[in-house]
């Protein structure tokens, strides 16, 4: 399409009433609340290498748990005309990879560690929308606002840290002049997998103690993960855990049992619960001898078996 073609289809949708979709409403973002032209032809602004630094710093381990992970992608993608980046929850690249054969055209276009890929500042696309958002996102050439940018194919999406908020965005964009929409969903399904193992790493990672439940209402769009400690009380979950079980949208969580949560056994009391538990754990540990495990206990052969009946528990 030339570029006068699309800045007037921009300018038309924008104006129109009748004009509604999450394309639309995001170039309306785009020209009335953030006031950008799309035939605007600068270069996307990039912050100085050490504000860059800053920023990384302020992500501490999780860019640890990110970069094998990007690794692993680029290998996928990199040989398809493709660049893998990863931003800050401002849509600031903080980390890419590319082609030496592609590099120079990637860091014309901005996509370069330093460039500001917000919304506000480069209007819609794979980056800034996505964050925007909240959401996974592919922005396909003439669905950019900015008509420079629509040489460019992005596929993204949102990584939430361990606390359910909004740590930055994963990206691949393409500079081949003959990807195919359908290859473009393609490798945004592979952008939602690896942004989603990188969340994943970086729960486990914030909850070294804790045993980690994998949710069986799983999506795709996120990890359904529970962090519980020992005494049964969930103490972490993911943005996808959150929604499923209505925790809220992010932030610390206040403690939790999990059986309020999974919905086990709500017959019984806490007590018989963690009583029942407790033997169980003790009879397993002990190989199923019963004089081990009270001792274990600290009780009496006998009044194990007596507590075992009153429970419903077996010797086998």
């Amino acid at each position: 399409m030339p570029l006068e073609s699309h800045t007037q289809q921009v300018l038309n949708a924008v104006e129109s009433p009748s004009a509604a979709s999450r394309l639309t409403a995001s170039w309306r973002r785009s020209m009335v609340k953030h006031g950008l032209d799309p035939a605007l032809r600068h270069s996307p602004r990039r912050i100085e290498m050490t504000q860059v630094a800053q920023r990384r710093a302020e992500l501490g381990t999780f860019l640890e748990v990110a970069t094998p992970k990007l690794d692993q992608l680029f290998q996928m993608v990199g040989n398809t005309g493709c660049c893998v980046l990863l931003t800050d929850n401002q849509g600031v690249v903080l980390d890419q990879r590319s082609k030496d054969a592609d590099a120079d055209t990637f860091e014309q276009w901005g996509l370069w560690s330093g460039a500001d890929w917000s919304e506000e500042a480069e209007g819609t696309n794979g980056i800034g929308t996505c964050i925007a958002e909240a959401r996974q996102v592919s922005i396909h050439r003439d669905e950019h606002f900015m008509t420079r940018n629509t040489v460019m194919s992005c596929m993204d999406a949102p990584i939430f840290g361990p606390d359910g908020e909004l740590i930055g965005a994963l990206d691949v964009s393409s500079c081949r002049a003959d990807q195919t929409e359908a290859y473009a969903r393609l490798i945004s399904n592979v952008v939602a997998q690896t942004a989603k193992q990188i969340e994943t790493d970086a729960f486990r990672m914030a909850f070294p103690k804790a045993r980690i439940i994998a949710a069986p209402d799983e999506r795709s769009d996120g990890a359904v993960l529970l962090a519980v400690d020992q005494d049964d009380l969930i103490i972490g979950a993911t943005r996808a855990a959150r929604r499923v079980y209505e925790l809220g949208q992010g932030g610390q969580l206040a403690p939790l049992p999990a059986s309020d949560i999974l919905g086990r056994d709500s017959d019984a009391s806490a007590l018989e619960r963690a009583e029942r538990a407790a033997l169980k754990r003790a009879i397993t540990r002990a190989g199923g001898n019963m004089s081990a495990a009270a001792r274990e206990l600290g009780i009496g052969r006998a009044t194990l078996y007596r507590r075992m009946n009153r429970l419903g528990i077996t010797e086998s």
